[in-house]
């Protein structure tokens, strides 16, 4: 049976097509673009159950425009057919033909929209590395020269996080300029265009794969706008791809840093070793396999959000991170030749949250949980895990006459199968499967909504067993495909 998809009210397309209006008042094709940018950023970032809300909000307006045929909806058409998605762009184009055959009036800027040419791109950056803002120059036919200015944030996963535009060019430039002649931590250089287009295309990517982006409450408005411009540029330019380090370049790196002058005054030599694999491998795995950068924003987000949610640290270790990474801040310094005030800068957000961390990180043994059994849950020091692998496997202690639970490892998949099988005294087999298969997804967090959706029901005062099988059903139904499973996640989030 097919499925009939919902569409949006009437009423929504009625109110976007007398917003169109405006369109029939300005002149300026760049105008228009950011007009239609803002309309079609309207519903950007939303999420719908199963389907696309860009293809089907947007394609379903391009449908009542092409019926509506007035000025207004041709100008809208004409706006989407460069600013939309190839499939509203082509199908916008197709709306637009018949009205412009029957003679309904397009406005002035219509043969121009979309018709611009790349100019000059650059970079202005901090020498951290936190953030890129790329800026693009434009003209239409050489008029109209504007800027678009991107900013990646490469402490938020290398996503766009803000965009826009300005008009006043060379002031703009002399600005980034001027900042970067004052200001011995910024840089402002040249970019070849094609660089330009492959990291936003790159950037831009991860920012649409994101559910609920921290972006700026701006950017759905731009968003459309930044999608077309990156199409403008030339293609061909690739980033270099982040360096591979492997366990043995990882270690090597460790054994350096804890050989060196900066290292010689940590007292704890085991746990700052421990304590310099951790900083190494957030490096490598969570900042684009750069563990030499450093930065305040990056010691801060490592103490305070990383740590205290992803890892487990003994107390040594806790009590050693903040001096072993203060260490290792002067050490990395040197190699990447980072400027002294940057070192300073770096140094003084280390100690003045080392306090904050202390707040900030919870030994889950402080809660009452045994360090054992603490141990047995995260074989791989994944903190974030605790709660719902706890939640998968809630009898690990004590058992009975046939079975010792203490002995069982809820990381093997034959020993998980008996603990399930201990919480089920009467066992179906295909019922200890699903069981099973579902213990596996919250055991790796796959996906990371399956947990987020156990914890809402739970707060909701759902009890366990109704939640594992509203899970265990919605994972069988669904299978491998995780756009689906995702979406029929947030549907039963919806229902209760």
């Amino acid at each position: 049976m097919t499925r009939r998809r919902a569409q949006p009210p009437e009423a929504v397309f009625q109110e976007m097509l007398r917003a169109a209006r405006e369109l029939l008042a300005v002149r300026s094709p760049l105008d228009a673009e950011l007009i239609v940018s803002e309309m079609l950023g309207a519903w950007w970032g939303k999420r719908l159950l199963h389907d696309d809300v860009e293809e089907l909000v947007g394609e379903a307006l391009v449908d009542y425009a092409a019926k509506a045929g007035t000025p207004a909806a041709l100008a809208l058409l004409t706006g989407i057919a460069y600013l939309g998605t190839p499939r509203q762009a082509a199908k916008a184009e197709r709306a637009a033909l018949p009205l412009m055959e029957a003679g309904v009036a397009r406005p002035g800027w219509a043969g121009r929209v979309g018709m611009v040419e790349p100019d000059d791109c650059y970079v202005s950056r901090d020498v951290y590395g936190d953030q890129d803002s790329i800026v693009c120059t434009y003209t239409y036919g050489g008029e109209e020269r504007h800027a678009l200015v991107v900013v990646i944030d490469h402490n938020e996963r290398g996503m766009v996080v803000d965009a826009w535009v300005s008009s006043q060019v060379e002031k703009l430039l002399g600005y980034c300029r001027q900042e970067a002649e004052d200001n011995p931590l910024m840089l402002f250089e040249p970019l070849p265009a094609s660089r330009a287009r492959a990291m936003l295309e790159k950037a831009l990517a991860i920012t649409d794969d994101t559910e609920e982006p921290p972006v700026k409450d701006t950017f759905g408005s731009y968003h459309a706008f930044v999608r077309a411009r990156i199409r403008a540029l030339p293609p061909g330019g690739r980033r270099p791809a982040p360096p591979v380090h492997s366990r043995d370049r990882r270690a090597t790196m460790a054994a350096q840093f804890l050989a060196s002058d900066e290292a010689e005054g940590l007292s704890d030599r085991s746990a700052a070793s421990r304590c310099v694999d951790r900083i190494i491998d957030y490096g490598c795995d969570h900042d684009f396999g750069r563990p030499l950068r450093v930065s305040p924003i990056k010691c801060e987000t490592f103490l305070l959000h990383y740590l205290p949610r992803k890892v487990m640290l003994s107390p040594g270790e806790q009590d050693a991170m903040p001096h072993v990474l203060a260490a290792w801040v002067r050490w990395a310094s040197q190699r990447t030749r980072l400027h002294e005030e940057g070192v300073r800068q770096t140094l003084d957000k280390v100690w003045d949250i080392t306090g904050k961390f202390a707040e900030a990180y919870r030994d889950p043994t402080t809660f009452g949980l045994d360090r054992e059994l603490v141990e047995r849950l995260l074989p791989d020091g994944d903190l974030e895990a605790l709660a719902r692998r706890a939640f998968a496997f809630p009898f690990l202690t004590a058992g009975n006459a046939e079975i010792d639970l203490t002995r069982l490892d809820p990381a093997d998949d034959h020993d998980r199968h008996r603990l399930l099988e201990f919480e089920h005294p009467d066992p179906d087999r295909e019922h200890i499967e699903a069981h099973l298969r579902l213990a596996r997804r919250l055991w790796d967090g796959d996906p990371p909504q399956l947990w987020g959706i156990a914890e809402y029901l739970l707060d909701k005062g759902h009890d366990r067993h109704d939640i594992l099988h509203r899970l265990m059903t919605i994972v069988d139904e669904v299978g491998d495909d995780p756009r689906a499973l995702r979406a029929a996640l947030r549907g039963l989030r919806d229902e209760v």
